[in-house]
């Protein structure tokens, strides 16, 4: 090759070569982020509290000093005030053998409960217990709570729905996913500092969602909390979540365990 030839071939390996590691800087100027990665979490117990070992606990709330919680189990459904301190049962309505009870929520001065799968809801006066009223959804109900904004059910799928208080009409949905795949079996909803947190049925994992985009945020693993010897059956699974805003509290508690806990939410080891 002569030199004029040879100068123009360097001339133009030296200009593609240029382009390339300019596209590759580019790239990586505008590189998008990855999935959001949640944080791994665990628990300390801070106190131990009794529990009815007899209650299949569906849904649990913390509200002006006592626990609410409803129980599930066809002709065992119920809606019960319950002392924290002691366990007792203070005031407890019982529901029709067709219904299976599920998640619990407090609106102005108002207890809903929702039932697995009949599609329908209750209204309770929260100090008397006398129903108010009735309400229909579509699907299933499996957890329910409330933020500022209304109500939040659950129904086993990675979508939760906003609904309207006073005509439990649909308003809104929140997808959830975990680092972009969806998370299904949201089952006991809670509201905790500006974050829905859920436990995933079957497992023994719980974990806190950003209700603005559905991203999982925290993920806490409850193993342990309760021995194996101590569950009754294969369906006592962690499944109570209830949070006392007034102090900072956290409680947890499972279907069918003797003993409710409150924990502090610490860096996993």
């Amino acid at each position: 090759m002569h030199r004029r030839g040879f100068l123009a071939l360097f001339t133009s390996i030296a200009v593609l070569s240029g382009m390339g590691a300019q596209r590759l800087s580019s790239s990586r100027l505008y590189a998008q982020p990855g999935p959001f990665i949640p944080r791994q979490k665990s628990f300390r117990i801070i106190n131990t509290y009794p529990h009815d070992p007899e209650a299949f606990t569906q849904g649990l709330l913390f509200h002006e000093g006592y626990l609410y919680e409803s129980t599930g189990g066809w002709g065992t459904s119920s809606l019960r005030e319950v002392d924290l301190i002691t366990g007792r049962v203070l005031r407890k309505h019982d529901l029709p053998p067709q219904y299976f009870g599920e998640g619990l929520a407090v609106w102005d001065d108002r207890l809903i409960q929702v039932t697995w799968k009949s599609g329908t809801g209750f209204v309770y006066d929260l100090h008397t217990f006398d129903q108010l009223e009735t309400f229909t959804y579509s699907g299933e109900g499996w957890g329910l709570t409330q933020d500022e904004q209304g109500l939040i059910l659950g129904d086993g799928t990675n979508v939760l729905r906003r609904l309207d208080p006073s005509t439990f009409r649909e308003t809104g949905r929140i997808v959830v996913h975990d680092q972009e795949r969806p998370l299904r079996g949201l089952n006991e909803l809670e509201y905790i500092q500006g974050e829905i947190w859920a436990k995933i049925f079957p497992t023994d994992q719980m974990v806190s969602i950003n209700p603005e985009d559905g991203r999982v945020m925290t993920q806490i693993d409850l193993s342990g909390i309760l021995g194996p010897r101590r569950r009754a059956s294969s369906d006592a699974v962690p499944n109570g979540i209830a949070y006392d805003q007034e102090k900072g509290r956290i409680f947890v508690t499972g279907k069918l365990w003797p003993v409710l806990f409150e924990i502090e939410i610490v860096p996993s080891s």
